[in-house]
């Protein structure tokens, strides 16, 4: 199911955010800034002691969300007195993964694929997908004169990092087309992991490379170099997910974090093109640039935004790595905990989720 929490747009609370880098540059590079304290999630002294939620996501409009609720203040004004988030960018969902098993973060917008290898890493133990927030919105652009898998052989494609939900549809497409990779750039097609995004696109518009698998925006950026779009690539993009510790230490707080992120969903149905512009706002505040409105408008129609986190999307996403072996068989029994986002669902008489 594809659809928005509906009811009255929520409220614009004031701006706050950011933080700390936790990994040098980001999809668009820069930092975000941050009205959160300290760096711990777990409260010390009483039970009710204000929290700081340690968040990642990456600065691309797949998780535009994320930057909507940073922009319009909503993690503020659903987490009140309860506590504070300071949010990390990263480069690629990969190192969102590296952060979560290190203990530097407590929750992370990510796509399936990080999220999958998390699961699998930790056999179970580290982290619950407790909500949808984007399918869509990625696409494997390559130059005009490609018409098909055969003529890439012998060629080059970026994609965001070795692993990462891009890589993986790139990789799985490619071996349905007859043409091997590897994961140390070989095979048919050389596969290169390029960091940030924005460097892929330059490579394509040099002509480095043949083309990219990449999220939103950065595929329309590449279309509009020139490029056309070989492969829209289906299913959930991004998902919100959280570690095991501290949704168990934490449950209201994960709960807050829900209702922003529902907050942000309602607010680009109910007012899509300030929707557009907060998002490219505070991508701005990254990269020091905003996107221009032939990127945004579309970058934005390509996806759809959703708390539904597509679970059977998410197992044909973990068939396809191990079937490229980036990924060992997994049991993904377990991985989802829809509970608290139904619970609130439920509450406003909304259609629940389901982990499929």
């Amino acid at each position: 199911m594809r659809r928005f929490l509906a009811g009255t747009p929520a409220l614009v609370g004031t701006a706050m955010m950011g933080g700390i880098l936790l990994v040098a540059g980001c999809s668009s590079g820069g930092s975000s800034s941050s009205s959160a304290a300290g760096g711990t999630s777990t409260a010390t002294g009483a039970a009710s002691a204000p929290v700081t939620v340690r968040l990642g996501y990456l600065a691309n409009i797949t998780h535009a969300p994320a930057l909507i609720a940073v922009k319009n203040g909503y993690f503020t004004k659903e987490l009140g007195s309860a506590g504070t988030v300071k949010t990390s960018t990263f480069t690629s969902g990969t190192q969102e993964t590296t952060a979560i098993l290190a203990g530097q973060l407590d929750a992370a917008y990510v796509g399936p694929n990080p999220a999958i290898n998390a699961w699998q890493k930790s056999n179970g133990t580290a982290i619950k997908i407790v909500s949808g927030v984007a399918t869509g919105g990625a696409s494997i652009v390559v130059k005009p004169t490609v018409s098909s898998a055969a003529q890439l052989k012998g060629q080059s494609l970026a994609s965001p990092s070795l692993g990462n939900t891009q890589d993986v549809a790139v990789r799985y497409w490619l071996k349905q087309q007859g043409l091997t990779t590897s994961a140390t750039g070989g095979g048919d097609v050389s596969i290169k992991p390029t960091s940030p995004n924005s460097a892929a696109v330059l490579e394509f518009k040099s002509g480095q490379i043949a083309g990219a698998s990449e999220p939103s925006p950065y595929d329309v950026e590449m279309v509009q170099d020139g490029g056309k779009v070989l492969l829209s690539e289906p299913g959930v993009t991004t998902v919100l997910m959280v570690t095991q510790s501290f949704l168990n230490a934490h449950p209201a707080v994960v709960a807050d974090l829900l209702k922003a992120n529902l907050d942000a969903l309602n607010y680009i149905k109910s007012n899509p093109a300030q929707a557009q512009a907060d998002a490219n706002d505070e991508l701005a505040a990254y990269t020091g640039k905003p996107l221009s409105s032939k990127v945004i408008g579309p970058a934005f129609k390509e996806i759809t935004f959703t708390d539904d986190p597509d679970a059977s999307s998410l197992t044909q996403d973990a068939q396809q790595a191990t079937s490229v072996g980036l990924l060992t068989s997994v049991n993904l029994n377990g991985i989802f905990d829809l509970t608290p986002l139904n619970s609130i669902l439920t509450a406003a008489d909304q259609p629940t989720v389901n982990a499929g």
